[in-house]
């Protein structure tokens, strides 16, 4: 999802290895964090997430229609939330387009990135791939600067602008037609324009890494035909399951694994499962569908929520968010899934993974060495 409102929609693991090491424990091989005391999980689950590069490759960071977020500086509970998440890897991407998208696009970046600097304690930028090593090493959370459409990209010399600014990733297109291509809630997809070739092109040129979690489906297979290399849907989900329309047909999760590409597994409600109840378990059918279909090697997590979720925000701004999206998008009351709507929530799904028989280094592929794998690939 990630709908912007203008400019800014939405707007560590020392943490969690500390966390790791000093959780007390409650039962035999059960360890709870300081943070949040209810809240309890394996030796295992601790010392997996404490390990692995965990990579979340839709994860704004903050939730938020105010513009001003960007000029905030973070709380000490807010680092420690961070910290404590057990992520590495946020991929920082909000869905700017239409009317003025250039200019928005670069308040955004100038925004963001003004925001990182400003609380470096906690946060660094990604450059390569080897920025994610660094900062997980560093106990930093690192973020992946990246916008959810092609808009901004008013002439092809564009792309080799914002790569120069930081920008790591793009999708092509949001929900609707622009000039590359067609979104999820088109009725009608063309597929990707000879425009949007020269895009993708450009992109791979530039060691930008190309996404296509928004668009149709024919779009979607036209630009993994397209692309030399691999690409990502760094967040979508199987429609075998959840039949949403913003979820991946079989035939396009086969194409972009035959590339090398990864998709990411989302924790959005509907994207899920169309009915309730539904939770993390739910979302791990996802990672199960994708590791059955093409292999585990081509499954990893875009959860497609900040650390607390959709749920927490006032209620004004969850109206307005959903009044954003067609009827196709069918919300339900909640957008969170249950068990993956707090900040420590890949401990759940880590939980859930070992529960289903995953081995430790098929986590921690799923967690982020994936996507680290594909990033490094992508951009050298």
């Amino acid at each position: 999802m990630t709908r912007s409102f203008r400019v800014t929609r939405r707007a560590a693991i020392a943490g969690a290895v500390g966390a790791a090491l000093s959780a007390p424990m409650i039962n035999r091989g059960v360890y709870a964090f300081a943070a949040d005391p209810a809240r309890a999980y394996s030796r295992r689950a601790v010392d997996l997430v404490a390990a692995a590069l965990v990579i979340d490759m839709l994860a704004p960071l903050k939730i938020t229609t105010s513009p001003a977020y960007v000029a905030h500086r973070l709380t000490d509970a807010e680092a420690a939330e961070f910290r404590a998440s057990g992520i590495t890897g946020f991929h920082n991407a909000y869905g700017l387009g239409g009317p003025g998208a250039k200019a928005q696009a670069l308040e955004y970046m100038a925004g963001w990135q003004g925001f990182v600097g400003r609380n470096s304690h906690v946060f660094t930028l990604v450059d390569t791939a080897d920025d994610l090593d660094r900062a997980k090493r560093d106990g930093k959370c690192a973020v992946i600067m990246g916008i959810q459409n092609a808009d901004q990209f008013e002439a092809v010399e564009d792309v080799a602008t914002f790569r120069r600014l930081g920008l790591r990733c793009a999708q092509l297109t949001y929900n609707s037609q622009n000039m590359i291509g067609s979104g999820s809630t088109d009725r009608v997809d063309g597929g990707v324009s000879d425009y949007g070739a020269a895009i993708i092109a450009a992109m791979e040129a530039e060691r930008m890494l190309v996404d296509v979690s928004h668009c149709g489906d024919r779009t979607t297979l036209d630009a993994i035909a397209i692309a030399r290399g691999p690409i990502a849907i760094t967040h979508s989900n199987a429609r075998a399951i959840a039949g949403h329309p913003r979820a991946k047909a079989d035939e396009a999760i086969r194409a972009l694994a035959a590339k090398g590409g990864v998709m990411g597994i989302t924790g959005v409600r509907m994207f899920v499962r169309a009915t309730d109840p539904t939770d993390v378990g739910h979302m791990a059918d996802h990672v199960d569908h994708v590791a059955k279909l093409v292999g585990v090697e081509h499954v990893g997590i875009g959860s497609d929520a900040d650390l607390n979720g959709y749920d927490d925000m006032k209620p004004d701004e969850n109206a307005l968010l959903k009044a954003g999206y067609k009827g196709s998008y069918a919300f339900r009351d909640k957008i969170d899934i249950d068990g993956f709507d707090h900040p420590r929530k890949v401990f759940d799904l880590t939980e859930e993974l070992i529960r289903r028989g995953y081995s430790n280094d098929n986590i921690g592929a799923v967690l982020g060495g994936n996507f680290r794998r594909l990033l490094a690939q992508v951009w050298g």
